[in-house]
């Protein structure tokens, strides 16, 4: 079986393609630029009015390099679904002064197609190296609040993992096979965008949190905290044989090694309220079952330095022997989990 996994980040796009007759290790990786650096690039580089057309993806680098281009007066032009790149509620789109408009009319020349996946690009780079793009399925992760109107999109976000995690599950049960609640805007942006393929699409937080438990150290553990440090947001989960027992999500510039100290420890004691981590800036928290002692902490991502300075134990964790493959890894993992469950086609 190959697959083709893709982890969608703020900062990175970390690409696997595995194959199952190879060790994971020998997988062909690659880490590029993310797809909002890129588009933010292209955005930059114009001095004209912008049509933005394709589909709903990350904004971060994004959103800002719109509104720079806003304020030195020329106009934005995007559609329905480009437009909820910068917010899923399109009358706060509007109010930057983002024009909507429907695909099919005349628009400025300079058009820019928005898309979390580049499929086109990456099997270019791919074969120029003489690497066979086949795969028989697709795996995705990106990082989706969730929309609903007149509810917050961190409240929301934390309102559909309270409901996965009544009871505690494995990560992999994250996962979905092409198709995705319609409330993940940016995951079904996805799958129209890769239409005609077999994809595995997943939040990428918990596609680390799943990657992290490829580590051939985490296996042997019963009880840790797993937190995927990323450039853009922290995740921590308490895993409790295999499965989530609790999660808390805050934005990574804001924590503080004292803060993700006493954060960890209620997390793990199931005391962390969603409120507590709400009112500081972060998305939120819930906790099905406390799990009280663990063993270590477990880490990815990028900005994991941080743990250095706590009094924890801390395992930095490196699936297919690459911390930057721990979302790609928790795909591989996930697919492989469907397919034996016997919800791939």
């Amino acid at each position: 079986m190959k697959i083709l996994a893709i982890d969608v980040g703020s900062g990175t796009q970390d690409i696997m393609l595995y194959d199952s007759e190879l060790s994971i290790e020998n997988s062909v990786k690659m880490v590029l630029p993310s797809p909002t650096k890129i588009y933010a690039r292209r955005i930059r580089k114009h001095k004209n009015d912008l049509f933005l057309s394709g589909e709903t993806m990350g904004g971060g680098s994004i959103n800002k390099a719109i509104k720079n281009h806003l304020n030195k007066g020329y106009r934005v032009l995007m559609t329905e679904n480009s437009a909820r790149t910068v917010r899923d509620d399109l009358n706060r789109v509007r109010s930057l002064g983002i024009e909507i408009v429907p695909l099919g009319e005349k628009h400025p020349e300079i058009k820019i197609e928005l898309k979390d996946v580049d499929l086109e690009s990456i099997k270019e780079a791919l074969e120029k190296f003489d690497v066979n793009i086949e795969f028989d399925y697709i795996g995705v992760a990106v990082q989706d609040h969730g929309y609903q109107e007149d509810i917050g999109d961190r409240n929301f976000r934390f309102s559909k993992i309270k409901e996965k995690l009544q009871t505690p599950h494995p990560p992999e049960e994250f996962a979905y096979l092409n198709q995705a609640p319609e409330y993940f805007t940016r995951m079904n942006g996805v799958l129209r965008t890769l239409k005609g393929f077999n994809v595995v699409i997943m939040d990428s937080k918990f596609a680390a949190i799943c990657g992290a438990t490829c580590d051939e150290y985490v296996k042997d553990l019963k009880k840790y905290i797993a937190l995927d440090i990323g450039n853009g947001h922290t995740l921590a989960a308490s895993v409790n044989h295999g499965k989530i027992s609790g999660v808390f999500e805050h934005h990574t510039g804001m924590l503080t090694p004292g803060k993700i100290t006493r954060f960890i420890k209620e997390l793990a004691l199931g005391t962390l309220t969603h409120e507590k981590v709400h009112e500081d800036g972060g998305h939120g928290a819930w906790i099905a079952e406390p799990i009280e002692d663990f063993e270590c902490l477990v880490a990815t991502g990028p900005k994991r330095e941080i743990l250095k300075k706590t009094d924890f134990k801390v395992h930095n964790a490196t699936p297919a022997g690459d911390v930057m493959m721990a979302g790609p890894a928790g795909l591989v993992k996930a697919t492989k989990y469907l397919k034996k469950n016997n919800d791939l086609r």
